[in-house]
């Protein structure tokens, strides 16, 4: 049990910590479409990545799959690159294809990518036996995601409320959330364009 309590306090502070930063960038990514309304739609495509994630990350510790740490840490920031481009490119998700249901398929595929890099932190610290350490790696890093993605939509609903009240009385009938969807997966972008840059292993 203490192992277990151990590995999950591992994977919580693995995820919210600075060294994290692409994955965290990547939630926000995700949720910065979404109005804290939309939480439903977002549930399921946080469960999406999850499982992506988990699957990989699972196959990897165990010896399963292997991928070059390089390639998956180069990959990552062009996940996240991918998702700020799908943010920006499709204005109304009623309106796209699938009415934008393909969007936990898209973050499952790419919890794959971030799943390996999971496992590249991971590996270091086993000794014997990795079921429970696994278990309780996964739990903290979602433990670490529920807090990452809390935090963010509060911050998304400051950012709403103060762009409605510079709008002022021009605000009625006015939704803030595709301005800062785009806003925000501009900035993210660039900087996650940056970091595969730097990481390109060509």
């Amino acid at each position: 049990m203490n192992e277990f309590v151990t590995f999950v306090q591992v994977g919580f502070q693995h995820i919210t910590d600075l060294s994290a930063t692409d994955h965290i960038v990547f939630l926000i990514a995700l949720a910065a479409i979404y109005r804290v309304s939309d939480w439903r739609d977002m549930l399921w495509v946080i469960t999406a990545f999850t499982i992506g994630h988990s699957v990989t990350l699972m196959l990897a510790v165990s010896g399963a799959l292997r991928l070059p740490s390089a390639l998956v840490e180069f990959l990552i920031p062009v996940t996240i690159v991918a998702t700020c481009i799908e943010n920006i490119v499709v204005r109304d998700k009623k309106t796209a294809p699938w009415r934008g249901q393909y969007r936990p398929v898209f973050a499952g595929v790419f919890g794959l990518v971030h799943g390996a890099g999971f496992a590249s932190y991971l590996n270091n610290l086993f000794i014997d036996s990795i079921a429970v350490p696994l278990l309780g790696f996964n739990v903290g890093i979602e433990l670490g995601q529920i807090l990452v993605l809390a935090v963010t939509l509060a911050g998304l609903l400051i950012i709403d409320k103060a762009l409605v009240a510079l709008k002022g009385a021009r605000a009625t009938g006015w939704t803030p959330v595709r301005p800062r969807a785009v806003a925000l997966s501009t900035i993210i972008m660039v900087v996650a364009a940056h970091w595969a840059v730097q990481r390109s292993p060509w």
